[in-house]
């Protein structure tokens, strides 16, 4: 198993543990999220690094994207997502659901 494996890696076929995971951030200021609207690749993993700027907690939280993380004031939070499929997916915050509104679009 070890040579099949080590065949794999000098073929090129094997994903390189080294290779990064696409980040991303999204900060909470006065009940919002900026940005509001966010474009990640699609069909990748991606880490979304969400920093609370405001003094009370938020709440990011995603239907579409069966997500949800709650990050106190003056704290982040970190949420993987995907891969997704090409399209819209919509977050807001539930602690504030009228103003922190978001989507993330992939493509």
């Amino acid at each position: 198993m070890k040579k099949l494996t080590a065949v794999f890696m000098l073929l090129g076929l094997a994903t390189p543990v080294f290779a990064g995971t696409p980040s991303f951030t999204i900060e909470i200021k006065n009940h919002l999220f900026y940005p509001d609207v966010l474009t990640v690749p699609a069909n990748k993993k991606v880490k979304l690094i969400i920093i609370n700027r405001d003094e009370s907690s938020e709440e990011f939280e995603s239907y579409e994207l069966n997500r949800e993380k709650i990050i106190t004031g003056g704290r982040k939070g970190i949420v993987f997502i995907g891969p997704l499929a090409p399209g819209e997916y919509p977050y807001f915050g539930e602690f504030h659901p009228k103003t922190a509104l978001g989507k993330i679009i992939a493509q």
